[in-house]
């Protein structure tokens, strides 16, 4: 049950100790973690920035409205979506046939069903599809920090343009959210605030 009790425990944090850092063998559960993350047709429209280096970290402080978890935290993760979807499929089809024509081959139907669904998407509605399957990459790395006691702040408070100049974007990969880790200042933090469960789920029972 520790997963569901950290839940309980884990914050949005605002107040990282810039001295405490996320070893290399936590930071590598969490991008297991966003890596593993389920996603439509499983093309992971997306690519993660893992910044741990303080200058560019500084960087995107001032294109995130100053933030000052973007300074203090361990490291920084910028999610963005990808609208590259062709070349996505030809990838993903390209790994799944392991580079053998044949099996290839034997996937025909379902590559062309799949290339079909992409190639329906105008470059806005790929894009915002892309960005859907971005958050849920995005809520399994919180998850992942939850269970390993990491403090985690997810931000979308930031300019899209600047970022992508910082991190050098292609046309067809945008900037869409972004998270802090690191580990929390010990200071008093505020009960969580949550509307009730009647408010958020209404259940339909077997009769």
């Amino acid at each position: 049950m520790s997963f569901l009790n950290n839940l309980d425990w884990r914050n949005a944090e605002k107040n990282f100790d810039p001295t405490k850092k996320v070893s290399d063998n936590d930071l590598a559960k969490i991008l297991h973690a966003i890596r593993m993350a389920p996603s439509s047709w499983g093309v992971q429209p997306y690519h993660i920035f893992v910044i741990g280096d303080q200058t560019t970290k500084l960087k995107l402080k001032g294109k995130g409205y100053n933030q000052q978890q973007y300074q203090d935290s361990s490291h920084v993760l910028v999610f963005c979506g990808r609208n590259d979807l062709a070349s996505r499929v030809d990838k993903y089809f390209e790994i799944a046939s392991n580079g053998d024509p044949i099996q290839r081959k034997s996937m025909e139907a379902y590559e062309k069903m799949m290339r079909g669904s992409m190639e329906s998407k105008n470059p806005e509605e790929g894009m915002n599809w892309a960005y859907r399957q971005t958050y849920l990459a995005l809520g399994f790395g919180l998850a992942a920090c939850a269970e390993l006691k990491i403090d985690a702040c997810p931000m979308e408070g930031f300019d899209p343009s600047g970022f992508a100049e910082i991190l050098k974007l292609p046309s067809d990969i945008k900037a869409v959210a972004t998270m802090s880790i690191g580990y929390r200042k010990e200071l008093p933090h505020s009960a969580k605030i949550r509307f009730p469960e009647d408010d958020l789920f209404t259940k339909i029972k077997n009769t």
